[in-house]
């Protein structure tokens, strides 16, 4: 059987707008208007003006907010620098007017994480064909040295600088402009920028963002995500939370703050690209999907637990959206008394082990917005169908275990340079392979049975598996995740070691395939367990029986926890 969403009807959607068109320019049906004073974007720490009459700045209490006509400005200025001179980074209120000021020259944006080791983002570079690099001035030194094994030039390399940094950069990066000088210089010229309007049905077509996913399986590709797809998504999701002008929201209330402490790059599922752009001009993993409720976007640079409750204490926070390991430190950590946290009305919890894809340009799934406790993973979101499909092609009814296919107007296009895996993903008639084991009970609940993601990024078992396997002393490896209490999922290697792997110290095999996997991929993906085994359990056709190696890691977790 098919599902269908029972959230309602989907609101129109513009296809003939680009990103910025919509979230700055143009009026839709479901927003609110923006309650006036109302701040957009707050940064966390700094205290610095921005150099505009219209800035609104507490430097008493070491505040600076972005207003709506700020942005507007700022984007302008930027786009003009961009287009008449010629993407990895921390949280940072410039970093949505970043994206759209490229979008406004209709160029694509490729969110980067700046956790990612120079061969990670070579690997990024190389895939993109990125041809100008905006890094935070803190993964710099990452971002030029790939740059330099690209072969693209240092003066093509622009810097976002730290919330609170007053002063320029260092001399070492001297050839290397900033965002706020590029601005400023944007704002002198006094010029704009004409933006092309799509033709109806144009914005369909044409590309947004390439955001990196592993797709079903295999090593990390592009996924081509549309000017309408992502606009689809955040309207479906605005919808699916009843946000609009005809009745509050029964979560999200204009004037509230929504602490934007999810990592704006987010390339894995886009949870916080997305949901950010959802609930900021709207309200608040890219940054900013924006139709109301209206809140007002706390932008913190770097997720710290206790930085994290001294935000939410200052500004008074009444909306998280947050990921499976901070809510386990906000239930746990003995911290979190010190703070008054009172204000707070609503957690939404997302990214792991909760429904949510790349390939779908984000939202799913999610709790209905009249209910206080979400069971499962939520119903499918108004304009999503659904259909769970076993190993053989055959479709499933309630409450059994399958794939999860969808079809959703926020489709992606399908993945860059990569036919083959595009075939594979995006099947015939629209629908999308998640690679999501699930099953759908009789309230419509989605339950996510399988997939790794460790503290809400996605890891991909083959591209694990094609590190380990450069090891010498490797022979054969298959990588599963496991439960976690913090992480949610960890990676568990499975391992057969060749002759002379037999040969060496257990305890030094183990810490030389851990060095091995840190210095080649980043901090997400490190291993938690290695188990050495006799032989890899396939099939007679040499595929991986992963669900043996679930069953397996579990007993492994279940043995190391009693010890």
């Amino acid at each position: 059987m098919e599902f269908r969403s029972v959230a309602g009807d989907l609101p129109s959607i513009p296809d003939d707008l680009s990103i910025p068109q919509f979230i700055l320019d143009s009026h839709h049906e479901m927003r609110p208007d923006w309650p006036q004073g109302l701040p957009w974007l707050v940064a966390d720490k700094s205290g610095r003006t921005l150099g505009l009459d219209e800035a609104c700045i507490d430097l008493k209490a070491n505040i600076t907010w972005y207003t709506l006509v700020q942005i507007q400005k700022r984007t302008n200025a930027l786009a003009i620098r961009l287009r008449d001179e010629f993407s990895i980074g921390q949280n940072d209120p410039e970093y949505p007017i970043c994206m759209w000021a490229v979008h406004r020259l209709l160029g694509i944006v490729t969110p980067c994480n700046p956790s990612l080791t120079v061969p990670e983002l070579v690997q990024t570079l190389t895939l993109s064909k990125a041809k100008l690099i905006i890094s935070h001035a803190d993964c710099l030194e990452i971002a030029t040295t790939a740059a330099q094994k690209m072969g693209i030039p240092t003066n093509r390399i622009l810097v976002l600088q730290n919330q609170d940094d007053t002063q320029s950069l260092r001399s070492s990066f001297e050839e290397s402009k900033t965002i706020e000088s590029l601005i400023q210089e944007g704002l002198k010229s006094g010029e704009a920028v004409v933006e092309r309007r799509f033709k109806k049905g144009e914005e369909k077509s044409q590309v947004a963002f390439y955001s990196s996913s592993s797709g079903t399986t295999g090593p990390p590709k592009m996924v081509k995500i549309s000017h309408y797809a992502f606009i689809a998504d955040i309207i479906l999701t605005a919808a699916l939370n009843k946000v609009g002008r005809k009745a509050p929201s029964p979560r999200y209330v204009p004037g509230d703050r929504c602490l934007g402490v999810l990592p704006f790059y987010h390339p894995v599922d886009i949870y916080g690209l997305v949901l950010i752009y959802v609930f900021t001009r709207q309200s608040q993993r890219f940054l900013l999907k924006s139709i109301p409720p209206q809140i007002s976007v706390i932008v913190v640079p770097k997720f710290n637990f206790a930085d994290m409750l001294h935000s939410i204490e200052r500004y008074k926070i009444n909306s998280l959206m947050v990921v499976p390991p901070q809510v386990v430190l906000l239930s746990k950590e003995p911290i979190v008394k010190k703070y008054d946290l009172s204000h707070i009305r609503t957690v939404l919890c997302s990214a792991a082990p909760l429904a949510g894809s790349t390939e779908a340009t984000g939202v799913v799934s999610m709790t209905q917005a009249h209910e206080k406790h979400g069971r499962q993973c939520g119903i499918m979101a108004p304009g999503i169908q659904g259909r769970v499909v076993r190993s053989d092609g055959t479709l499933v009814g309630y409450d059994e275990e399958g794939e999860l296919h969808v079809r959703t107007p926020a489709a992606a296009i399908g993945y860059l340079d990569n036919e083959s895996a595009t075939k594979e993903t995006f099947l015939e008639d629209f629908w999308i392979r998640t690679g999501d084991l699930v099953k759908i009970d009789k309230n419509e609940e989605i339950i996510v049975v399988d997939r790794v993601k460790v503290r809400g990024f996605q890891v991909a078992p083959a591209e694990l598996e094609g590190c380990i396997l450069d090891h010498p002393l490797v022979a054969d490896v298959g990588v599963v995740g496991v439960p976690d209490s913090f992480s949610g999922e960890v990676p568990l290697a499975f391992i057969t070691l060749t002759p002379e792997g037999v040969k060496m110290p257990l305890s030094d095999l183990k810490a030389s395939i851990h060095k091995h996997v840190a210095e080649n991929k980043a901090p997400f993906k490190h291993l938690r367990h290695i188990e050495i085994i006799d032989s890899i359990p396939k099939t007679p056709s040499g595929k991986l029986l992963r669900r043996k190696l679930r069953q397996k890691g579990r007993n492994v977790v279940v043995r190391e926890t009693k010890l």
